[in-house]
């Protein structure tokens, strides 16, 4: 099923600011996937590329926007991973490594 902007009802000032609006959200997601690949901390938000693998894995949008995702799951899963580090504290080393990553990734956005 195809949707055109006729099945919308959207028309005018309203279809030019909403295609404004998702030019500018997808620019934004990125130029911060683009950050965040430079950062090398890319890993921690998807697959990178494989080495057998032609074509990447995820674009920089992908990388921009899924970014934002996981540092709004960890802000709200805080409690729960300090829970599970005092139950596995031999992996502190790498949840300090993925805390290192999403500041650098917040720095990016």
């Amino acid at each position: 099923m195809v949707i055109t902007h006729e099945d919308t009802n959207v028309s005018g000032e309203r279809l030019i600011s909403l295609i404004l609006l998702i030019s500018l959200a997808y620019t934004s997601a990125t130029i911060s996937g683009q950050k965040i690949k430079r950062m090398g901390v890319q890993k921690y938000v998807g697959r990178i590329k494989e080495s057998l693998r032609i074509v990447r894995r995820h674009s920089s949008f992908y990388i921009g926007l899924y970014g934002n995702n996981w540092i709004n799951f960890m802000e709200n899963s805080y409690e729960l991973v300090t829970e599970l580090l005092r139950l596995s504290p031999n992996k502190r080393k790498y949840y300090q490594q993925g805390e290192r990553a999403m500041r650098l990734i917040l720095s990016a956005s």
